[in-house]
């Protein structure tokens, strides 16, 4: 009699487990709490906000692909970059901007995991590619002389294809550690896409095994690279107080200048975001941030990139001036 009282009980569970896991789709509540007048606002502003990343973005790509004067390790890094963020921004906003749109905020299950997949793969990927580009900013510093000797086209690719697999790799163990997780009656997530705090905040076991998981992802793919980018600086900063020439200090800091700041933008927003995940609920207020480091940041790298970059500035001269017949010879320092 007790073993199948054992039996029915074992039976009983596993059939609660199914329907806790029967779960075909999820509600992605995002903005739907706002007002409709605030709603046209934030429409409008991630509409416009969009279509300048994927300007600025395919504008940076369009010119260093055809100008052979970037043709350079530094630009090559740069033109990768741009194609990350387009990457990044287009996961994301097409799915909120849809959902602005109409009254269907749902996204199926396998379409959740797919693009909860793309974006931490992704992100992971640009953190450990922002190390990269530190490196060579680095070794184009502190190592002049055997700069392109060292950064050779076969170790640009494998740079960047190695930060593609180390964002792939970390992002399929988390989505699948995620994906197989039980999930309660309650299908609604509090962001505006499918991402790790609002998934783990609605399954029905415990998560913390999950919420260590998600720490040690975070420290391989974002917190290594930035302690290695910091080091690349620690060492770059003192070869430039070795510069004798204000010019040489001022032309060796402007080369770094607009990779620290979107080092210090992306990994600021990110960190806070994933490695507080313990400590509390994700609500509303996380918006904001999120939407920053997955939206702002993007729109503005190619203006961080390309305003105080002379090289940049000459290419996109050259590639609309002169199909319109225009007069090249200007001086750039008026642009």
């Amino acid at each position: 009699m007790l073993g199948v009282t054992k039996e029915r009980a074992q039976e009983t569970s596993d059939m609660e487990r199914v329907l806790r896991t029967n779960v075909t789709e999820f509600v992605l509540l995002g903005f739907s709490d706002l007002s409709q007048s605030l709603q046209a606002v934030l429409f409008t502003f991630l509409l416009s906000a969009y279509l300048l990343t994927l300007f600025g973005n395919g504008l940076i790509l369009f010119t260093v692909t055809l100008d052979r004067g970037l043709h350079t390790p530094m630009y090559f890094f740069l033109r990768n970059l741009s194609f990350i963020e387009l990457f990044f921004t287009t996961v994301t906003i097409p799915k909120v901007l849809s959902d602005f749109r109409s009254q269907k905020r749902s996204i199926s299950f396998y379409g959740c995991a797919t693009q909860m997949f793309v974006f931490f793969a992704v992100g992971v990927t640009e953190c450990v590619f922002l190390a990269v580009m530190a490196f060579d900013r680095y070794m184009a510093i502190c190592r002049p002389l055997r700069y392109l000797s060292v950064m050779s086209r076969k170790l640009c690719y494998k740079l960047t294809v190695g930060s593609w697999l180390t964002g792939l790799l970390v992002s399929l163990g988390q989505t699948t550690f995620i994906f197989t997780l039980p999930y309660c009656a309650s299908n609604h997530l509090e962001h505006f896409f499918c991402d790790i705090p609002p998934l783990l905040s609605v399954a029905c076991s415990n998560t913390f095994i999950n919420q260590l998981s998600v720490f040690m992802a975070c420290l391989t793919g974002a917190t290594i690279p930035f302690v290695l980018i910091l080091c690349s600086y620690v060492r770059i900063l003192s070869s430039i107080t070795l510069i004798r020439s204000a010019e040489g200090r001022h032309k060796a800091l402007s080369t770094c200048g607009s990779h620290l700041a979107s080092v210090i933008l992306f990994y600021g927003t990110a960190m806070f975001m994933y490695l507080r995940l313990g400590s509390r609920r994700p609500t509303g207020n996380d918006r904001p941030i999120t939407l920053f480091y997955c939206m702002v940041i993007p729109a503005i790298n190619p203006l961080i990139y390309s305003l105080r970059n002379k090289d940049m500035k000459r290419a996109l001269v050259k590639l609309v001036v002169k199909p319109l017949g225009g007069n090249e010879g200007f001086r750039l320092d008026k642009i």
